[in-house]
């Protein structure tokens, strides 16, 4: 690449999996990318909620809210998540009730500063960031999610790319003139493929925006096993073993 790209770093849906995401920040690191934003959800699910925001202040590097912090940092009582049956309901609410006591107060107070969106620039090209859609925190805008709501959003969008997470499952597509990036998920992946996921976005002066969907290999057992240490449901471990 010439010396002119321009690169940018996304991720989202670290959920308490501190492994994966040092694994992706060495990643970067070693890419030398230090332009770098997280699309939120830091906590959830996972063993280490501290560690992640811990990680994240050490490194400054910008998060936006996602449902599950604001629904821990605020202590809602729920985690604004879709439960498809009454089991993923019993999952979901032991995650919920486990993170809320082990964030302390002093980092559910940094979960309440973060912003619902931010806006970046690559090459004199805006990108937005949001968790879910600009609409809501936790709205799934899946891969195969009728055309036409991509097509309200761009027509709605004022930046050149629109960046978002919430469905663990990274793909891009243009839509009205706009570039749609999923970042999938760092510490969470539900696309079967268990490595922890990431973006890097690139461009030059007048060129075209490319997208390069990384997966980062890490140590999934290890991760599997502190779920386990922690209390949390053994689907939880599963769930990282299998990328589902």
């Amino acid at each position: 690449m010439s010396q002119e790209t321009d690169m940018l770093a996304l991720f989202s849906d670290v959920h308490s999996n501190r492994l994966a995401l040092e694994a992706v920040l060495d990643d970067l690191e070693e890419r030398g990318i230090s332009r770098v934003y997280c699309l939120g959800n830091l906590v959830g699910y996972g063993p280490d909620p501290n560690g992640v925001i811990d990680l994240l202040r050490v490194r400054t590097i910008p998060s936006i809210l996602g449902n599950y912090d604001e629904g821990v940092g605020w202590e809602t009582g729920d985690c604004g998540c879709f439960y498809p049956d009454e089991e993923a309901r019993c999952i979901g609410e032991a995650s919920y009730a486990f993170t809320v006591a082990e964030v302390t107060s002093e980092r559910k107070a940094y979960l309440r500063s973060l912003p619902h969106e931010l806006h970046a620039e690559l090459a004199g090209k805006r990108v937005h960031l949001v968790h879910g859609s600009p609409r809501r925190i936790n709205e799934y805008l899946l891969r195969d999610r009728d055309e036409r709501t991509f097509l309200r959003l761009a027509e709605a969008e004022t930046d050149d790319v629109l960046c978002f997470g919430h469905t663990h499952d990274p793909w891009f597509r243009s839509y009205g003139g706009r570039l749609f990036v999923n970042v999938g998920s760092v510490g969470r992946p539900k696309d079967g493929d268990p490595r922890a996921a990431h973006v890097v976005l690139s461009s030059s002066p007048g060129a075209p925006i490319e997208v390069e969907i990384r997966r980062i290999t890490y140590e999934v057992e290890a991760a599997a096993q502190a779920v386990l240490a922690a209390g949390l449901p053994p689907a939880l471990a599963d769930a990282l073993r299998r990328g589902h």
